[in-house]
């Protein structure tokens, strides 16, 4: 029987940020299979195997989630490779993508998607166009999604499955191979359901066939990466602020900064507690889809905890204005999608 190898000591687990974000990448000296997050990866593989699909992708630590076009593989952030990474990542960002098992399985079989339509060639065939669409379409830097469509499967956040053809099959992927998925229920009437068979078929008519593509290039492994943390955060915080922003100044009335009451609960530690009592009552006053709720829930908790917002009231005076306020985001996001899909 194999020893059980011992996770390794990193002397940057005891730095401050401070003394974090003055490493560069390539110091970390990460090892993946000693980490956290490999038990989830031989979790991935299992479920290929009981699917009886042989392909498995190869992974690797990286700055972020990615697959790229051609490589039948993906990296995975380095945060989870290590508890002082992945407290970093939530002090600078307010969240740690796929922080916990379920929401990193969920990233994991998205990205296997990519990996095995590049392992076998996939948006080259016919069928899969016709289902898909065309995958040399430009990638967009940003796009429109229609929340109301059923035409697309509801899977990871921001409607993804709408930014592009392959992102649409890699969701579909991802929400086929769940285990226990209910696939055939939950899309009983949706046009996505066509696409979800169709990925069904396919998977059984290739599960046994070796890949086209067996190159395990592993692209800018950390080990190459000279940049610093704290560049990298800079950058990243920039990218998405733009993007954080346009509830701002709704929060801002239900919420204060939390120098006017220091002593207050934050706003996202209460919204979280409230959470299940949230969900009711925005389930019968609106009767929306699950995926909705949880888009609302994530934006307030996320960009409360960025900004340090903490509650204006007492916490029974609180509740009210909190659900009028994710109210308000899920009919936002109904009004532009009439808005910019009106006929």
């Amino acid at each position: 029987m194999p020893k059980k190898r011992e996770p390794p000591e990193y002397r940057w687990a005891s730095y401050d940020n401070n003394a974090l974000l003055q490493l560069r990448f390539s110091s970390l000296r990460l090892q993946l299979r000693n980490s956290p997050v490999w038990p989830d990866v031989e979790r991935l593989y299992d479920e290929l195997d009981r699917r009886g699909i042989r392909f498995r992708p190869h992974v690797w630590l990286a700055t972020e989630w990615f697959a790229l076009d051609g490589v039948p593989g993906f990296g995975i952030p380095f945060y989870l490779a290590h508890p002082r990474l992945r407290q970093l990542e939530y002090n600078f960002m307010g969240e740690v993508e796929g922080g916990n098992h379920r929401w990193r399985m969920r990233i994991m079989r998205h990205e296997t998607g990519h990996a095995i339509d590049n392992a076998y060639a996939l948006r080259r065939r016919a069928d899969w166009r016709r289902v898909f669409g065309r995958a040399s379409a430009p990638y967009p830097d940003d796009y429109v999604p229609r929340p109301s469509s059923r035409r697309y499967v509801l899977h990871l956040g921001h409607w993804y499955a709408q930014s592009h053809s392959t992102e649409d099959f890699a969701e579909t992927f991802a929400v086929w191979m769940q285990p226990k998925a209910r696939w055939r229920r939950d899309y009983a009437d949706w046009p996505a359901l066509r696409k979800l068979e169709y990925v069904d078929e396919l998977m059984q008519n290739i599960a046994t066939e070796p890949p086209k593509r067996r190159d395990r290039s592993v692209i800018e492994p950390l080990s190459q990466v000279d940049q610093t943390l704290g560049d990298h955060y800079r950058i990243r915080k920039q990218r998405y602020a733009s993007e954080e922003s346009r509830y701002d100044a709704w929060m801002k009335r239900v919420f204060v900064p939390r120098a006017r009451r220091p002593g207050a609960i934050a706003a996202s530690r209460f919204v979280r507690e409230i959470e299940p009592q949230l969900r009711r009552l925005l389930d019968r006053r609106a009767r929306l889809h699950p995926y909705f709720v949880d888009h609302a829930i994530r934006t307030v908790v996320l960009r409360t905890r960025q900004l340090d917002l903490v509650l204006r009231s007492p916490r029974r005076e609180a509740k009210r204005p909190i659900v009028r306020l994710h109210e308000r985001i899920v009919l936002d996001i109904l009004r532009r999608d009439r808005e910019n899909y009106a006929l």
